[in-house]
């Protein structure tokens, strides 16, 4: 990434994560049990919780992040436990460094000459489609929204030269898009001062 684009600002504690190799997620249909579940994942693994939270619509979401073994028997353990009441899952080993600032909102950007947003149906897909933007363009992921107040949908900016938010923006809707996943994404050009200010860090 150009150190031009922008800053991460993590903390000592989530300096750590971010170069955790993987990322698991799983979604609930029921807070009850997504509470539970993710009682059950740091009980069977040494992973980080990520995000452990009700989103819309009347769901709940666990991320966790660390090596991929550790990961992987969280996820086992919460596939177990869940059962019936996991709607979404997802397991995302050789994860760009760049997704979990993203998600905890530790970046600044600076320089915007171009913005790109992918829309799509689900966490999971927006998880899957940063990453793919993030390693096939050389773009600074700014935010990832995740279900929260979005009636279920989640979205991601990233931020660099025009040339290269294309090439980002593309290799995300590729990665999703035949799946049915994508709802829209839109490219914008010399973002006006005051949207900046209301939409980015």
């Amino acid at each position: 990434m150009d150190p031009a684009l922008g800053t991460i600002q993590l903390s000592d504690a989530d300096q750590t994560l971010k170069n955790a190799p993987a990322i698991g997620m799983v979604e609930t249909n029921s807070i009850a049990a997504g509470i539970a579940i993710a009682d059950a994942m740091l009980k069977r693994a040494p992973v980080e919780l990520l995000e452990c939270r009700p989103v819309c619509p009347g769901k709940f979401i666990i991320l966790v992040g660390g090596l991929t073994d550790p990961v992987n028997e969280a996820m086992s353990a919460a596939i177990a436990r869940g059962t019936e009441t996991v709607v979404d899952s997802l397991l995302l080993p050789n994860v760009h460094p760049s997704i979990f600032p993203a998600i905890v909102g530790a970046v600044e950007a600076r320089e915007v000459e171009a913005l790109g947003i992918v829309e799509t149906i689900s966490v999971a897909s927006t998880i899957v489609a940063a990453d793919a933007s993030a390693k096939g363009a050389d773009v600074l992921l700014t935010e990832m929204r995740l279900a929260n107040g979005l009636g279920g949908k989640s979205f991601y900016l990233m931020v660099g030269d025009l040339a290269n938010v294309e090439a980002g923006v593309q290799a995300g809707v590729e990665k999703i898009k035949s799946h049915g996943l994508l709802v829209r994404f839109e490219i914008v050009q010399q973002l006006h001062g005051q949207v900046k200010e209301k939409i980015m860090f």
